[in-house]
């Protein structure tokens, strides 16, 4: 029997429509994608490919104010959304906007089982805020069943008492096949370093240009790398951010190497920075998951990341695929980089482990742990 479930998100995030088209082909589901925004400029600068979407969805009015590194959404007409679909079961990707209680009071009501997508680690700087853990408790309270994306969330949940048998994995995915195919691409274009501008040598950071990635602690690991390993391997920054001219006025004081701001890339052009980068370097203070960990292992590379990142637990086998290494530390930061760099085979040899180890961390692995916890409650609820 066909279930029909409505999926409750933020915005039309890029990473996120190849897993919606796979949940829209799943046989047991029919889906409607209920979005409280088309974007966040504030935060993001991703282009929204509309042409690429091959899943029913709607987007609610909403009025948008960022109040110092708080994230004010209302939305009008959820109700009115769900009331046209008919749900059988609603999927909410989240607890920390207005609409989300509105959608969970209006399951309550009409019987609907209620489903909580939930990316939340105990790593995640945001749950030593006791504010924001009450509101979670309660909001946890009104789930039928949870949806994470990884070991560390399903960890996660289990602190507030939350049965193994209510708690589904659907692996946070990115479009494997469009990465790795552009970064196979990209490494025959024998003009393309020169065309980027490129050192022959890089590692890269991918991400928001904040405190909280780390951005600062992996200047200061790659300004204590030998002068001249330096000279041969640069250090690309691709983003933008708030700390952005502070990290480049830094970066300026390092006496050798090569050290590159190309800005926010899309991600046709940062497939072509992830296949000719040595490794992805990640040294992140608090992060759900990492989904460029997800990108750049599609593209081939070796990972460097904090034990912090929600990503580190499923994706990275440490010196098999790349490194952990603790948040702000680095010492232990740059020695991850200066093996890397002195060993062109290990590069190569983790990279071709990080693409193995991807391709189970599909859209459609995780469209099917969707439909499974769908199912889950759609059989309690008849």
């Amino acid at each position: 029997m066909t279930m029909r479930l409505a999926v409750v998100t933020e915005i039309i995030a890029p990473y996120r429509i190849p897993v919606f088209n796979a949940l829209a082909q799943h046989p047991d589901i029919r889906l409607q994608v209920i979005f409280l925004a088309e974007t966040d400029p504030s935060l993001r600068q991703w282009q929204v490919h509309k042409d690429e979407i091959r899943f029913p969805y709607d987007v609610l009015p909403s009025w948008r104010r960022r109040i110092g590194k708080y994230n004010l959404l209302l939305n009008s007409g959820a109700a009115a959304c769900l009331r046209a679909f008919a749900p059988d079961a609603v999927l909410c990707g989240g607890y920390n906007y207005l609409a989300a209680w509105n959608i969970a009071s209006w399951t309550q009501k009409n019987r609907i089982p209620l489903l909580l997508w939930c990316e939340s680690t105990a790593r995640d700087a945001r749950h030593n805020h006791r504010g924001v853990e009450v509101l979670k408790t309660q909001f946890l309270k009104t789930c039928d069943a949870f949806v994470v994306p990884g070991k560390g969330s399903a960890q996660y949940l289990r602190q507030f008492g939350i049965d193994n048998e209510a708690i589904f994995t659907a692996p946070n995915a990115v479009n494997n096949d469009f990465f790795s195919t552009m970064a196979d691409e990209s490494r025959l274009d024998s003009n393309l370093r020169r065309t980027l501008d490129l050192p022959e040598r890089y590692f890269l950071y991918s991400g928001r240009l904040v405190t909280e990635k780390g951005i600062f602690d992996l200047l200061d690991a790659y300004a204590t790398l030998d002068a001249g390993l330096r000279e041969h391997v640069g250090l690309v920054f691709a983003g933008d951010g708030a700390q952005k001219t502070e990290l480049m006025n830094r970066a300026k004081q390092v006496p050798s190497g090569r050290i590159l701001f190309p800005g926010f890339l899309q991600k046709e052009s940062l497939a072509q920075f992830y296949a000719l980068a040595d490794a992805l370097i990640l040294p992140t203070h608090s992060d759900t998951w990492g989904l460029v960990v997800n990108e750049a292992m599609a593209c081939g590379l070796p990972i460097v990341v904090t034990d912090v990142a929600g990503c580190v637990a499923d994706l990275i086998d440490h010196s098999v695929n790349g490194f952990v290494v603790p948040p702000q530390d680095s010492n232990r930061l740059a020695s991850a980089m200066h093996t890397l760099a002195q060993d062109a085979p290990l590069c190569r040899k983790m990279g071709l482990s990080s693409r193995q180890r991807i391709q189970a961390f599909s859209p459609e692995a995780c469209a099917s742990g969707i439909a499974q916890a769908t199912s889950s409650v759609f059989v309690r609820a008849a």
